[in-house]
């Protein structure tokens, strides 16, 4: 029996400590989730928390057999879906959504190429951005991403393979950054 299967057992006999372990455990990838598909962090934490009550709502319908991970992502799919119907916004075109400052802290060197990803991303067909988003960006098997989605795996593998293709096909060739040369002038560095 796996440790979400026996917190599971304690939620249908009463206990709601059970609940808040077993949403500790999950809320930290489900709410990474939730950002891929809400307009801003607040929406993401509200679908996140969503997610977890109607798991424990639709317990019932949970069948224990060591896939509650696969069970949970339906629900967070489907509770932002809701989100995005309800709070409908224009995508950003790449160049408005363009990160080019003269000087960035160590820590955000890689958010240009971050921010590029998700755009790309986001131009996928609806069927392949939800394969990579799982893939990728929730470290999710293939076998788990067929389960959230409800397809065979293979058609998961295939749909991600053409999304694959598609990426690289848009990733822009990276730019040379120019050499900068010492002055040859005899004097050294003394003006």
């Amino acid at each position: 029996m796996t440790r979400e299967d026996e917190l599971i057992q304690r939620i249908e006999s009463g206990d709601l400590r059970a609940a808040d372990e077993l949403a500790a455990i999950f809320y930290p990838e489900i709410l990474r989730y939730c950002l891929w598909h809400a307009p801003d962090r607040s929406l993401a934490e509200d679908a996140a928390q969503e997610t977890f009550l109607k798991a424990v709502r639709y317990l019932n319908r949970y069948t224990h057999r060591g896939r509650f991970k696969s069970f949970l992502y339906q629900i967070a799919a489907n509770t932002c879906i809701d989100l995005q119907r309800k709070y409908r916004r224009p995508a950003l075109s790449l160049e408005e959504a363009a990160v080019d400052p003269v000087y960035l802290e160590p820590a955000f060197e890689d958010l240009p190429s971050e921010l590029m990803f998700q755009q790309l991303v986001r131009g996928l067909p609806k069927d392949q951005r939800e394969i990579v988003v799982l893939r990728f960006g929730q470290d999710l098997t293939l076998r788990e991403i067929a389960d959230v989605v409800h397809l065979p795996l293979r058609t998961v593998q295939s749909r991600l393979r053409s999304a694959l293709k598609k990426l690289k096909a848009e990733i822009p060739p990276p730019r040379e950054k120019p050499i900068l040369k010492k002055e040859e002038s005899g004097k050294g560095d003394h003006p």
